[in-house]
């Protein structure tokens, strides 16, 4: 891990196109301001890791539970393809 000392309103830069400013510190917390390209998604840990598990979750399905949807569920993406 690199360790880095910032001042207010200083920055680190990761790459070409994504820039980490220190906007304030409150307290026992920093605000981090976070410049970067669309396409690139920041998130905050524990939301990273509540959507990992929702994946992990997801790719687990029991095949019964996905049997035992109603048909038209299903079939849905049939019916997008056919029109």
């Amino acid at each position: 891990m690199l360790i880095l000392t910032r001042k207010i309103d200083e920055a680190i830069r990761l790459g070409e196109d994504i820039r980490i400013v220190l906007v304030q510190i409150k307290g026992g917390q920093v605000r981090l301001g976070i410049e970067c390209p669309p396409h690139v998604r920041v998130l905050r840990e524990e939301l990273y890791e509540a959507v990992r598990r929702e994946n992990l979750n997801a790719l687990s399905a029991d095949p019964a539970h996905i049997q035992a949807l109603p048909k038209g569920i299903k079939s849905s993406s049939k019916q997008i393809e056919s029109k």
